[in-house]
Order: C-alpha cells, then sequence, then structure tokens
C-alpha cells in the first residue's frame, strides 16, 4: 500500500492509503505522481505527499500534524509542547 499525507501549508492534514496497483505497482518516486493522479481521479482534492509507513524516504512517516521540509525534502514531527 502507498501512503500519500494531505498537506495544507506544509502541515499534514491527512494520510490516505492508495493501492500499490493505482501506482502501478512502481517504488518511490516513480510512484508519486501515479498515486497523485489516482487520488484526483477519485474526486478528492489537494495536494498529496506520498509518505514512507516504514520510514524509507522522506524522513519518517507523516501522521497528522507533521511539518513537510521541501528544503531538506522531510517531514518533521511537531514539537512536543513544554510542560510547566
Amino acid at each position: 500500500m502507498a501512503n500519500f499525507a494531505q498537506m495544507q501549508n506544509d502541515i499534514v492534514i491527512d494520510v490516505i492509503v492508495v493501492a500499490n496497483s493505482d501506482c502501478n505497482d512502481l517504488q518511490f518516486p516513480a510512484s508519486e505522481p501515479l498515486g497523485q493522479a489516482f487520488i484526483a481521479s477519485c474526486g478528492i482534492k489537494g495536494n498529496f505527499l506520498q509518505t514512507s509507513y516504514n520510514g524509507n524516504f522522506r524522513g519518517t512517516y507523516a501522521g497528522i500534524g507533521y511539518r513537510y521540509d521541501i528544503t531538506t525534502d522531510t517531514f518533521n514531527a511537531p514539537e512536543a509542547p513544554i510542560e510547566p
């Protein structure tokens, strides 16, 4: 399965799963534009970036609230709140 993070202002707002067959069973990065096209064909609007459940690319798996850093092409966990 291929995982795609829905982005809004470089913040992950949702993560959806796309079947590998809908990405022609290709590996990242070749799978990303195919997955994005499939998502759009389903009528789902937004900006989606592929993320790796196993952290094999883009640093780590992108959970909701994670930030995407275009300079390093990585997803980064939100900073933990400071405890009083």
